[in-house]
């Protein structure tokens, strides 16, 4: 009897806290419809949400956070532009879904993506090219060294570790599109001598930034990531760099600092 009143207790309490862990004053017309396109296009046939669904792709309860609207748009409008069957064995089909209902999808998912779901699934398949482990933590090959001028996580409380942790704990995490392992391609390209390469980027008369020298660059590229554009469909569309533009607000000015100094030592 106790069990079963506590069961219940429980469940009105799960259900009086469900409007406020999913921001249900969110949910718009466009974010109902792209619900309705998920379900259309049987995309839960192989995506997970919340855990829920098929194993058979990755989990994208948090994608909108990973990688931001426009790159889902570009992606979605044509995945094989993004990853080649033969040598990623990604078997993404063309769907050819409108731009109406492509716009309305990542309006779910970005929904989706905001609700509190306390930290459930907890060890999901997650969107990598190479390198990211279950939580999203940047991974060398088993027996492998770690990747050059990579200090010890946690080593100590320089600069160089503190950019270490922000690289893998900013949301969305840098570690969730970047490798830091030579020609390891991810959703963003690999940051292995991104510092000489920053370098000869601002020489280059092709830049279109304001920086004038590698860490400046780097820093640009956090804040202000279409001032600059990596060519590449996988890295931009229209003008729009598919890195988010978010961390200049939602990191701190110390924080970007420790992070500049730790892709500095990618030389």
């Amino acid at each position: 009897m106790i069990a079963t009143l506590a069961f219940l207790g429980l469940t009105i309490d799960s259900h009086r806290q469900f409007p406020k862990l999913t921001n249900a004053q969110n949910i718009t017309p466009a974010v109902t419809h792209g619900k309705d396109v998920w379900h259309k296009y049987n995309c839960i046939n192989c995506h997970t949400l919340f855990g829920e669904g098929a194993y058979y792709a990755p989990d994208l309860t948090k994608i909108a956070q990973h990688r931001g609207a426009e790159y889902l748009k570009a992606y979605m409008k044509d995945p094989s532009k993004f990853y080649d069957e033969q040598r990623h064995r990604r078997l993404m089909p063309k769907q050819d879904l409108t731009d109406v209902e492509i716009a309305d999808l990542v309006s779910f998912l970005d929904w989706v993506s905001k609700v509190d779901n306390q930290g459930w699934p907890p060890r999901p398949i997650l969107v990598t090219g190479a390198g990211v482990g279950p939580m999203g933590v940047l991974q060398a090959a088993a027996g492998s060294a770690p990747p050059p001028g990579a200090p010890p996580a946690g080593a100590d409380k320089s600069p160089i570790a503190l950019g270490e942790v922000v690289f893998r704990e900013a949301m969305p995490a840098c570690a969730a599109c970047h490798s830091l392992l030579p020609g390891a391609q991810m959703a963003g390209p690999s940051l292995a001598g991104v510092a000489t390469r920053a370098q000869e980027t601002v020489g280059s008369a092709d830049y279109t930034g304001d920086a004038k020298d590698a860490a400046a660059y780097l820093r640009e590229s956090i804040v202000q990531p279409s001032a600059h554009m990596i060519t590449g469909a996988m890295y931009s569309a229209s003008g729009v760099s598919f890195m988010p533009a978010t961390y200049g607000k939602d990191l701190t000015p110390d924080k970007i600092d420790h992070l500049v100094a730790y892709l500095m030592t990618f030389k």
